[in-house]
């Protein structure tokens, strides 16, 4: 996990966007910790998270895709269970593609990507609901990550 962690780093906002890209789908990596290698090294804070929210997004649509196809089977057999599936309709019904907003959120964001492209909600009200919600994350964790550091 390192090595790609540094292969990643290396390539700067290309490899961040690629590394949040693939955090966002249904593969576990942390992207967050790429983005502040990034900014500790220099790069410029806003384009950090211009490249994660934008490969993140990107890595959640393929979720969104997914779920589009409409087989539960294949989703289960990529990692996604049953009760994740079932706590995200819950949370989801009614209120449709803003919900997209939450999926930042860890273990369920992919969830209720699924979900949503399982009930045709709006794509693009969808991609923009996703975009926001991830963009606040990043933003978040830069802004506490700085301010821890300035503490010491």
């Amino acid at each position: 996990m390192e090595a790609i962690t540094q292969f990643f780093i290396e390539w700067g906002y290309l490899g961040l966007f690629l590394s949040a890209f693939v955090a966002g789908s249904i593969l576990p990596f942390s992207s967050e910790a790429v983005m502040v290698v990034l900014v500790r090294m220099g790069l410029d804070p806003v384009g950090c998270v211009a490249a994660a929210a934008l490969g993140n997004t990107l890595g959640g649509m393929t979720c969104y895709w997914i779920g589009s196809l409409g087989k539960t089977e294949w989703i289960t057999r990529l990692g996604v269970s049953t009760r994740q599936l079932a706590r995200a309709r819950k949370f989801l019904s009614g209120r449709g593609a803003l919900m997209a907003f939450f999926t930042f959120l860890p273990t369920i964001g992919e969830a209720i990507a699924i979900v949503l492209g399982l009930m045709r909600s709006n794509v693009w009200l969808t991609g923009c609901s996703m975009l926001i919600g991830k963009t606040l994350r990043y933003i978040v964790i830069l802004v506490s990550f700085e301010g821890v550091l300035s503490l010491f």
